[in-house]
């Protein structure tokens, strides 16, 4: 149930909730940024926050997707790897979770700000710093411990094996309670994003760089003596 029905079941909600969304949602497809309301706290705590879980982000593909075997392939042991993967990712946790609380702070003490915060935010919130913190605690923990888990053995092959369509639940049997914690925390998340302000991580505005800009007020005497190129038209 746990390492088998509730992955498929969080994917089939994530990528079916984000075409929902996406088809009758568009104009709700935002961030609803409070930037208006506050400047100060936010210039500190968003790059933070963003810089800090793109790391993030970037060193689970790293461990989850990379086999094990690839990196010995490319001449990185597993003590390279290990001090390399706690090191960057101890840095990128306190990076994103310092931005996180800066941004959540925020959202509490600023009057307009709190205002514009719904249900669906504070979910969201608890969703994501939980997940950031039971992640960032099962690192911190198992090498203060000195028994760090080595879950490129289960987590990951458990991992990879839901997107092989042969999972294999057997290997998070003997898995840390924090891993266990983190996994399942991380699909509930998945399952909740299509419906939450996270959907922004999907758009990208590319078409700014090729629209023309507006002009409110043309100094060119000839306008209206010849056609406008396609996306000049004038607006009336």
């Amino acid at each position: 149930m746990l390492w088998v029905v509730v992955p498929y079941v969080a994917i089939a909600i994530f990528v079916a909730g984000h075409v929902w969304r996406y088809r009758y949602d568009k104009f709700g497809w935002t961030t609803r940024s409070s930037q208006l309301y506050e400047n100060r706290l936010l210039r500190l705590g968003s790059p933070l926050f963003h810089f800090g879980i793109l790391l993030v982000a970037l060193g689970h593909v790293g461990g989850l997707l990379i086999p094990e075997s690839w990196t010995e392939a490319a001449g990185i042991g597993e003590t390279a790897y290990h001090v390399m993967a706690v090191v960057l990712g101890v840095f990128a946790g306190v990076c994103t979770l310092g931005g996180a609380a800066i941004l959540v702070y925020r959202r509490r003490t600023v009057g307009p700000v709190f205002s514009a915060t719904t249900r669906n935010d504070k979910i969201m919130y608890v969703l994501l710093v939980g997940t950031i913190v039971l992640g960032l605690g099962t690192t911190v923990l198992g090498n203060l411990t000195g028994e760090p888990h080595n879950y490129r053995e289960t987590v990951s092959p458990w991992f990879r094996s839901i997107f092989y369509f042969r999972p294999q639940p057997e290997l998070m049997t003997d898995v840390p309670l924090g891993f266990q914690l983190h996994a399942l925390s991380a699909w509930v998340l998945f399952a909740f994003w299509p419906f939450s302000r996270l959907v922004h991580v999907f758009s990208m505005p590319l078409g700014y760089l090729t629209r023309p800009y507006i002009v409110y007020r043309s100094r060119d005497t000839r306008l209206g003596s010849r056609p406008p190129r396609r996306g000049w038209e004038r607006v009336r």
